[in-house]
């Protein structure tokens, strides 16, 4: 099986983005690892702070690792949006494949600064472990937003220069910019659309693989321009979560009497991969 640095470039080659997707149980897990086989691509699990304390540090290495080995599958396992460098370390040091230390709300220096005591912790490690940075603040939330979160700039996108200046200082692998994306999804519009020059500039500035945050409502248009123009790795949370909150709804009314957890929780694991299974097959043009 090829590492993971060499699936991003192979996806990179080919002008296709691997998916990346957001657990934060068990049921999640399987929906994205039945979804990856069922397709034979690989595909990135995702655990946030909050996501990886619910399950478990070690037992979310743990699930990807043993999934991995049984099936010979790509899974990799990410340490997604982590906040400071003792949380970063704590991943490292427990083997993940990737980590993004999330400084987007600090300013330049002190997320420059930080990122690269990240990357430079990783090396010492395991130079295989992929360390990524965010530039450009796009919210914090998973959830179903009525507006634009606060805080969030349309105006202010990242730039090429800026983004440049980040990646040589701080020699982080992959790179998340802000541009045009947002975390969660509104309620009762569509989501902002991208900004594919941007996306281009920026790509052609770092000549970094680029992380797309924020994917869940995008347009399916803009997600296939984007991955064209430098995207690798394409995050889906959102969506994921409201499949299971409306399954799940859908399963227990349903079902009223029923109380085994593995029944109830068949349908919804079977609605999540339906959506997973969408995501991957756009982003990978099948």
């Amino acid at each position: 099986m090829k590492t993971y640095r060499e699936y991003i470039k192979d996806a990179q080659s080919r002008g296709v983005a691997i998916g990346h997707f957001n657990i934060s149980n068990i049921e999640v897990f399987w929906a994205v690892v039945n979804a990856g086989r069922k397709l034979n691509l690989p595909v990135i699990i995702g655990v946030s702070e909050g996501e990886r304390d619910f399950i478990g540090i070690k037992e979310a290495r743990a699930l990807v690792t043993s999934a991995r080995e049984e099936f010979n599958h790509p899974i990799f396992l990410n340490a997604d949006h982590t906040y400071s460098f003792e949380r970063v370390k704590e991943v490292i040091d427990e083997g993940y494949d990737s980590v993004i230390f999330d400084g987007a709300k600090l300013s330049f220096e002190e997320n420059a600064k930080i990122a690269k005591q990240c990357v430079d912790y990783a090396r010492k490690v395991n130079p295989e472990i992929l360390v990524e940075a965010e530039l450009g603040y796009i919210g914090m939330s998973s959830k179903v937003l009525d507006e634009i979160p606060e805080g969030v700039s349309l105006s202010n996108l990242t730039t090429g220069v800026d983004a440049k200046r980040f990646v040589d200082e701080t020699g982080v692998d992959l790179f998340a910019p802000s541009v045009g994306n947002i975390h969660g999804m509104l309620r009762n519009t569509k989501d902002p659309r991208l900004n594919i020059e941007r996306v281009k500039e920026i790509s052609e500035a770092t000549g970094r693989p680029l992380v797309l945050h924020g994917g869940s409502g995008t347009e399916d248009e803009d997600f296939v321009n984007a991955i064209k123009a430098g995207v690798a790795i394409v995050h889906i949370s959102t969506e994921l979560r409201v499949a299971y909150h409306d399954a799940l709804k859908k399963s227990m009314d349903d079902n009223p009497n029923e109380v085994a957890p593995y029944k109830m929780m068949k349908p919804v694991i079977e609605a999540v991969q339906i959506v997973v299974e969408k995501r991957l097959s756009l982003f990978n043009g099948m």
